[in-house]
């Protein structure tokens, strides 16, 4: 569907502005211009029965398979994943490379990168500094990292290049980063192979928002997509899409989880999200990414501020209620702030 004019565009957005899963907000592009105390900034970028919200404090919410407590959540392939993780697009190496250093060492264990970000490398010092110094060991970590379309011909190259590049034996999810349909069903099945081959430890999918696209090439594969990693915050819930997930037991992972470059002031100053945060004495970031949570949705905000990182991880020890919730789900508007 994708022409190739249209593909060479989309390239160079993402070379000149950094199109992609995730963002991060507190770097240069995007630095928030107001008010209140400066909250934690912007990312980076279901399961089954989705059963009435628990009690409060049971530790489980209304997503199967998501365990607040734990902080992670069971994928379809049986291997648990990280709920909350630091997303690194528009770092430089170097940026990724602290900021990886920094979460691992608040206590995140989900990092999130891609080939076009171009800070793979940062990335994998960032993670063998946190294990050099003991802070961490390998096997807690769960790295992601996304193929780019031009790599789709290509896929079992790309795969060895982002294992070389992050310095590391294996990578714990890989995910096509845009539908092409032209050639993305081949880069999936080499993502396969990959997972015969022990250098993947699950496959997923980005940026598919529709059934149809999702379902072409689910049923030209053989290993459903654990993960889709899509835009999602409250003005674009995705939950037509969360519901069609449910089928394939696929969980949603959000870029742009607190809205994106040029609406996350918007979001935070919103007078639903701002009255919460008051009420809870959090910040406006923190109780979009608490409302992530609950809702059935990984996060990856990313930061180069390592107030910001800490800040965004500080959300396990509040819970907001069945009405705030759906005081959020109401800011629905079925509205995607990102045209890629």
């Amino acid at each position: 569907m994708r022409k190739t004019i249209f593909l060479a565009v989309v390239v160079f957005c993402l070379l000149l502005s950094g199109c992609g899963a995730g963002n991060t907000e507190d770097t240069p592009d995007e630095t928030p211009a107001a008010p209140v105390r400066t909250p934690a900034s912007d990312e980076t970028e279901v399961s089954d029965n989705t059963p009435a919200v628990p009690p409060a404090g049971s530790g489980e919410t209304a997503a199967s398979g998501f365990d607040l407590e734990r902080r992670t959540v069971l994928l379809n392939n049986g291997i648990e994943m990280p709920i909350l993780g630091i997303g690194t697009f528009r770092l430089s190496n170097e940026q990724a490379e602290n900021s990886v250093y920094w979460a691992l060492r608040d206590g995140y264990r989900l990092i999130d990168t891609a080939r076009i970000y171009g800070n793979e490398e940062g990335v994998g010092r960032g993670i063998q500094k946190a294990i050099d110094e003991g802070l961490v060991t390998r096997e807690e970590i769960f790295v992601t990292t996304k193929m780019w379309t031009s790599d789709f011909d290509s896929g079992a190259a790309a795969i060895d290049a982002s294992l070389r590049r992050l310095n590391l034996d294996y990578i714990d999810l890989m995910i096509l980063h845009h539908s092409q349909p032209s050639n993305d069903v081949d880069a999936y099945k080499s993502m396969e192979q990959a997972v015969n081959q022990g250098k993947l430890r699950s496959i997923g999918l980005s940026n598919y928002y529709t059934p149809e696209d999702f379902d072409r090439l689910v049923n030209a594969t053989t290993i459903t997509p654990a993960l889709l990693q899509n835009e999602t915050h409250p003005h674009y819930q995705g939950t037509a899409m969360k519901e069609h997930l449910k089928q394939y037991g696929t969980v949603l992972e959000s870029w742009f989880p607190l809205g994106g470059r040029g609406h996350t002031q918007e979001l935070f100053n919103d007078p639903t999200i701002s009255s919460i945060a008051a009420a809870h004495s959090k910040t406006s970031a923190q109780v979009l990414l608490r409302w992530h949570l609950q809702a059935g949705n990984i996060a990856i905000p990313g930061s180069s501020n390592e107030a910001h990182i800490a800040e965004n991880f500080d959300i396990f020890d509040f819970e907001l209620t069945d009405a705030e919730m759906q005081r959020i789900a109401a800011m629905d508007q079925n509205r995607r702030h990102a045209s890629y």
